[in-house]
């Protein structure tokens, strides 16, 4: 690995994060499909997958780690590393994600899956992932910006999400255990759009140096411009 340029060799590993971000997100797309559609033989290719993308995620964290070792990079090369190996981590709890959808699958009926908007707010925390990973790829600051914006969108369909399931749990014959799985499936999908804007801001720090943590203001401005 070493006697290949190094911008060559950083190339290569962002390539192989973008595919792994393509990987997870369409598991992440299938769990949701398992679930509504009850289709076991998707939910066990779900799984499947997830071994694959733990393996892949320790893959790649060994091969920047090997480079981090033989290059020792500074200044932006190093930050790209960095940043390669945190989104790394983050599309792998994505994955895990995927997982728990499924695995909830049996606890929860038809008829209550078709009463929340969990495919609306996947999609959205989908779109949130692949932006964000765009965000890597063009180093666009301004992509970013709008992925850490967006992330308010999801909170508020998971507040709405908690509080159906509150009203739901009210009455005495209230089946508890199938709310409490419809309420983490919409949980797990407020964890993806949370690791999206994390990715984000890791694109962000990447670009510009600064660590972006507490910026609701910011981007509570920035929402409302984007729905303008």
């Amino acid at each position: 690995m070493s006697e290949r340029p190094v911008h060559e060799l950083i190339k290569e590993l962002s390539q192989i994060l973008v595919q792994l971000s393509e990987k997870v997100l369409e598991n992440f797309f299938l769990s949701l499909h398992a679930i509504k559609t009850k289709d076991v033989d998707s939910a066990r290719l779900v799984r499947r997958v997830d071994n694959e993308i733990d393996k892949a995620e320790v893959d790649l964290e060994e091969r920047c780690l090997a480079f981090l070792a033989l290059h020792q990079p500074v200044a932006r090369d190093l930050r790209t590393i960095v940043t390669i190996i945190k989104i790394n981590d983050d599309l792998e709890r994505i994955g895990d994600l995927a997982v728990h959808i499924v695995d909830r699958m049996p606890e929860i009926s038809q008829e209550l899956l078709e009463s929340f908007e969990f495919e609306t707010m996947g999609m959205h925390a989908g779109v949130m992932v692949k932006q964000s990973i765009e965000a890597f790829v063009s180093k666009d600051r301004h992509h970013a910006d709008e992925v850490c914006a967006l992330d308010e969108k999801i909170d508020i369909m998971h507040r709405a999400a908690f509080k159906k399931v509150t009203k739901l749990m009210k009455p005495a014959d209230a089946d508890v255990d199938e709310l409490i799985a419809a309420l983490s499936i919409s949980r797990y999908i407020e964890r993806m759009a949370d690791h999206a804007t994390m990715i984000a801001r890791e694109v962000i720090y990447l670009i510009t140096g600064e660590i972006v943590r507490h910026k609701n203001d910011f981007y509570e401005n920035l929402l409302e411009s984007l729905d303008d």
